[in-house]
């Protein structure tokens, strides 16, 4: 009012006189477009078209990538600590955006609880262990868990290797406890991220590795296990070298908190969602947008 009576140049209450006299007479109506009901609303569609629970974080348009993921960690963080509960399992796959996560977890203490790395971390260039283990151990001090590496390579050299390594207990013991995850906390890697995803910024994959990722259709990978834009993962040969579980062992998992922010990874994101990989979703308004506006798309480029 103070704004149109300087425009007008009349007494603030003369402009008050008339707003109201406009208002009961329905010349004039005063609407709130709230953004939060864009959200939900956007929340509900991700559910109605995909089955999963959606948490949509608001992003302002100049905010960088670096910021929106650190938006959507800090709401992902306070969920995975309201979903922590004493004697749960939970399966943490490494990556920048489970990092950030782990960098924003509220202390809650629980009892009995188990904190289990889902793929390894070791790469021909690092032994990786110093970063899954920081990783780890974040999530354990947040919840007075006891924490159990996979001190294995993340893609082996030869799958006989792995076949091999499999049959002994020590891994297995790791494997086991894998498969008895209650809640699964993962981002998404993309190849094409703007924020560049560890797995392929890490030194975990070689020039012929980049070659087969772009030969397959590759759009993403769950704990570095990859696939399609359609969801499907047949055929991927790193697939049979990654040390992560295989996508039909994600699905078994009751609860699967994916996480994922930045419009670059839209395809990463569809194709997970078109895997079924998750049950609850952390993503930021700009890429849930994108997400559904893109989501009738023709699939190019499957196997």
């Amino acid at each position: 009012m103070d704004a149109i009576a300087t425009e007008m140049r009349v007494s603030r209450s003369s402009v008050s006189r008339l707003l109201t006299l406009a208002r009961d007479t329905g010349l004039v109506e005063i609407t709130v477009h709230s953004p939060r009901a864009a959200r939900s609303d956007m929340e509900e569609e991700f559910s109605r078209r995909f089955g999963v629970t959606a948490h949509i974080v608001p992003a302002p348009e100049r905010a960088t990538d670096l910021e929106r993921l650190e938006r959507t960690a800090r709401v992902a963080a306070r969920l995975v600590s309201s979903s922590a509960d004493s004697k749960l399992t939970i399966g943490v796959a490494w990556g920048a955006t489970v990092s950030a996560i782990a960098r924003n977890l509220p202390r809650k203490t629980v009892h009995d609880a188990h904190v289990v790395q889902m793929n390894g971390a070791v790469n021909p260039q690092t032994a990786g262990v110093t970063y899954a283990g920081e990783l780890l151990g974040r999530f354990g001090r947040a919840f007075n868990a006891a924490v159990h590496p996979f001190p294995v390579p993340a893609l082996f050299d030869n799958p006989d290797t792995k076949r091999a390594m499999w049959r002994e207990r020590s891994v297995r013991r790791v494997l086991d406890l894998q498969r008895g995850a209650g809640l699964l906390v993962f981002g998404l890697g993309s190849p094409r991220a703007e924020v560049a995803s560890h797995i392929y910024s890490g030194g975990y994959l070689d020039e012929h590795d980049l070659a087969a990722v772009a030969d397959s259709g590759v759009v993403g990978d769950c704990a570095t296990v990859f696939y399609r834009r359609d969801g499907s993962d047949d055929g991927i040969s790193l697939n049979e070298r990654s040390s992560g579980p295989p996508l039909d062992q994600v699905r078994h998992i009751p609860h699967r908190l994916c996480v994922v922010s930045g419009t670059s990874k839209r395809d990463t994101l569809l194709g997970s969602l078109a895997a079924g990989l998750a049950t609850e979703l952390v993503l930021d308004e700009p890429l849930a947008r994108e997400a559904l506006d893109h989501v009738g798309d023709p699939v190019r480029g499957s196997h």
